[in-house]
């Protein structure tokens, strides 16, 4: 896949609420699938399990099988990849205006 469909699929993944705030959740460790559902008690599995598809096609989200259960495991990289290609760059562009203005302001 080219590096812009990657980008593309993360965009994608990252522009649904849901979708962030189940990335939250694995933040800190790897979750089941179950567990997800149990945070999300307003989404039923079948919608959890649809999220979790499209986060994993943005490779966001790497599932393990350990037997009957399904651990969910977050993957940062891509969205490292998406700062460093398109944040850093506009955040540096950012601060630099507000040095210049900073500098006027003062001077």
């Amino acid at each position: 896949m080219s590096s812009k469909a990657q980008d593309d699929n993360v965009f994608k993944a990252l522009a649904h609420p849901r979708r962030r705030a189940l990335l939250d959740e694995l933040k800190d460790a790897p979750r089941t699938t179950g567990m997800l559902c149990d945070a999300f008690p307003d989404m039923d599995r079948c919608t959890v399990m649809l999220h979790l598809k499209v986060l994993e096609e943005a490779d966001l989200v790497v599932a393990r099988r350990e037997g009957r259960e399904r651990w969910n495991h977050l993957n940062a990289l891509p969205i490292k990849q998406i700062h460093d290609r398109w944040i850093s760059q506009y955040a540096t562009h950012a601060i630099s205006i507000l040095d210049r203005l900073k500098s006027d302001l003062d001077g």
